[in-house]
């Protein structure tokens, strides 16, 4: 049997490998457009390589996917986190988890698991084509025989191909041409672009948790979790969260509306009138900017006082209730505008691709033509930061190398 795989990234090589163990007698090809390959894996958690999560029941890891969680449940079942944590360590590759259950090996580095995979490819004698961009696929009759068209004009024979892609416009194309319907690909996992006088020259300050919100009603979109004052707004696990659940409705806004950050995420407007309350007759010979809670660095709660009208001098025995008031909604409904969109170069993802009801994920197999599969993000499943994303590339690599390996 021949089998080209199209993507020299994690799913790609991932499925290439396990089409390979699973059939020693098969010719496996993968064909990579770049000069190296798995670039993504080398780049991630910057350049530690988040393999997985730390979260082995399916039903609670899918709850990290903000499309695709459900298709993902099965595949979940057969190979998920604790599989791909004891693939790597038959390999020799140890991984350690993290205080937020993000997984990276031993060794911090990301060459490690590049070069595990090289290995392991190499092992099962699947032949890796370098700088070998495709520049056409062709169905060869009704039994899933394809033929590979090179830029070069070099044309190879197949009888089962595994599209590997990611986020390529091409991979997207040559899935439209095979009959698939495309869920229009939009960014995912970006930081927010904000100019706000409350930010300025804050750059580098982090809280351990804030609630950020867009949108109301229907359309509400929240997240908690740290975040990061930056040089061009704001970035962090709650921003990234915020971004991918909220990725499809930023986008459609143009990367223009208006965000709610809760400093306190503790606390209501009315709580948090109550806290400044008891701080006004606790200390009310002290300055108002001295007092910050502790959870708040000290330069932010300035800022926040001030654009609360409280005069910087101000002692807390002088402030009046409506300033309070005005302290209290700066805390917990402050209001600020995003402006664009940043980069998160680390773990960029697009949500958007395959659509997934089209494929059949006992074995990632297209429902729209015969010997196409498919696995990792060329499907309309993205995850949250946080490992979750490569152990997709993971599990529908493995699901789809095995089915064609078997066949």
């Amino acid at each position: 049997m021949r089998v080209i795989v199209i993507g020299g990234g994690a799913a790609g090589f991932f499925g290439a490998i396990a089409c390979a163990q699973a059939n020693p007698q098969a010719q496996v090809t993968v064909l990579e457009g770049a000069s190296q390959p798995l670039g993504k894996v080398r780049i991630s958690g910057g350049g530690r390589c988040n393999v997985t999560h730390h979260c082995f029941d399916p039903k609670s890891l899918i709850q990290h996917y903000p499309r695709g969680g459900k298709a993902l449940l099965g595949p979940f079942s057969r190979f998920g986190p604790q599989d791909t944590i004891a693939w790597f360590q038959q390999q020799g590759v140890a991984l350690k988890t993290e205080a937020d259950g993000r997984m990276f090996p031993v060794t911090n580095d990301s060459a490690t698991i590049v070069n595990c995979l090289r290995q392991v490819a190499q092992q099962t004698n699947v032949q890796l084509r370098l700088s070998s961009p495709v520049q056409a696929l062709h169905p060869q009759g009704q039994q899933g025989f394809w033929h590979v068209r090179l830029k070069t004009g070099e044309s190879l024979p197949s009888d089962r191909i595994l599209l590997a892609t990611g986020s390529s416009s091409l991979g997207y194309r040559w899935a439209r041409q095979a009959g698939h319907q495309i869920i229009d690909p939009v960014p995912s996992l970006f930081t927010f672009k904000l100019s706000d006088p409350r930010l300025v020259d804050l750059a580098g300050v982090t809280i351990e948790s804030v609630r950020l919100q867009i949108g109301t009603g229907k359309q509400k979109r929240q997240q908690t979790g740290p975040l990061l004052v930056t040089h061009w707004g704001i970035s962090g696990p709650a921003v990234l969260k915020l971004s991918a659940w909220g990725a499809r409705q930023l986008h459609k806004q143009q990367y223009h509306l208006p965000l709610c950050i809760n400093w306190r995420p503790e606390l209501n407007p009315e709580t948090a009138q109550q806290e400044l309350w008891q701080l006004k007759q606790q200390s009310p010979k002290r300055q108002v900017v001295t007092t910050a809670p502790q959870s708040l660095p000290k330069r932010l709660w300035q800022r926040l006082v001030c654009a609360a009208q409280i005069p910087a001098q101000q002692l807390w025995a002088d402030v009046s209730k409506q300033a309070i008031a005005r302290l209290a909604q700066e805390l917990t409904q402050g209001q600020y505008q995003i402006q664009g969109k940043g980069i998160f170069k680390e773990e960029f993802v697009t949500c958007g691709g395959i659509k997934l009801a089209e494929v059949n994920f006992k074995t990632m197999a297209s429902r729209k033509a015969n010997g196409l599969y498919f696995a990792g993000e060329i499907l309309d499943i993205d995850g949250i930061t946080g490992g979750f994303n490569f152990q997709n590339a993971w599990t529908t690599g493995w699901i789809a190398g095995q089915a064609i390996g078997f066949e």
